[in-house]
């Protein structure tokens, strides 16, 4: 088995809000979490905690429940981690504010016999199969949202974690009923990345090469040659900013081979 993960922040001077973790339980087999951190607008979130502080709580109680209950499923394993975060904040924050700290979720655990997954919102996860067919696990509720819409922070609000608009983890356990999940016979799983969309704009916003191409970089140059290939892009001072998109963004990705 290997895995490979890497992660950097989008600029310097500012916390990198994702979390990536793996681990290898005693009980065999394996675990992946990967977080993007949403960065609130300017102005009151109703938390004195901030996003990374809750990317790290929650991505922690993933990985921890994820390998330690084997038989709870990961939409389970992510209403209690979202229960058990918000938690650790209620007494303090206003958890009811739209914009209370939250972020996309990629949980992958595998045994022997089956690879689970869980996708929340916008970061992606790839499957390889043994004669190295990719396919891409995505939530595709933020995509279908105009970026016009977008462009406003009181209609993304009106949108967020609603109806007809799109889903991250927040402080709402319920909203683990809305990931995309499923499990794929081990045997029919090779390798798997997951990407934060700092890093899978080299496939999905830049169109360096397909999801193929993307997972064929992990393999060759690991995460960090991937991150790499997108700041390089990024600071091509001829290329405009990506619509919906900052020019540098936290970027993180993990890439296993079972």
């Amino acid at each position: 088995m290997r895995i490979d993960l890497a992660s950097a922040p989008g600029h310097q001077e500012r916390p990198n809000e994702d979390w990536v973790s793996a681990a290898i339980p005693a009980s065999g087999g394996g675990v992946l979490v990967l977080l993007d951190g949403v960065t609130p607008p300017r102005g009151d979130d109703g938390c004195v905690h901030g996003v990374p502080w809750f990317a790290a709580r929650l991505g922690g109680r993933l990985t921890e429940l994820s390998g330690s209950r084997r038989d709870m499923p990961l939409d389970q394993v992510l209403a209690e981690s979202v229960r058990a975060t918000a938690d650790a904040h209620r007494d303090t924050c206003d958890l009811s504010h739209v914009r209370t700290p939250q972020a996309t979720v990629v949980v992958v655990r595998w045994d022997a016999e089956y690879v689970e997954h869980l996708v929340l919102s916008d970061s992606v996860l790839l499957l390889q199969a043994p004669d190295g067919e990719v396919t891409a696990v995505l939530d595709d509720r933020l995509d279908r949202i105009p970026p016009e819409v977008l462009r406003s922070v009181a209609a993304t609000d009106a949108l967020r974690n609603a109806e007809g608009g799109f889903f991250t983890a927040a402080a709402d356990p319920a909203v683990a009923a809305r990931a995309v999940t499923g499990r794929t016979p081990r045997g029919r799983v090779r390798a798997l990345a997951a990407l934060t969309d700092g890093a899978s704009r080299w496939t999905d916003t830049f169109g360096q090469g397909d999801w193929a191409d993307c997972l064929a970089v992990l393999r060759k140059e690991g995460a960090q040659g991937l991150i790499g290939r997108v700041r390089a892009i990024e600071s091509d001072a001829a290329r405009p900013s990506a619509a919906r998109s900052k020019r540098h963004d936290d970027a993180s990705a993990v890439y296993a081979e079972l």
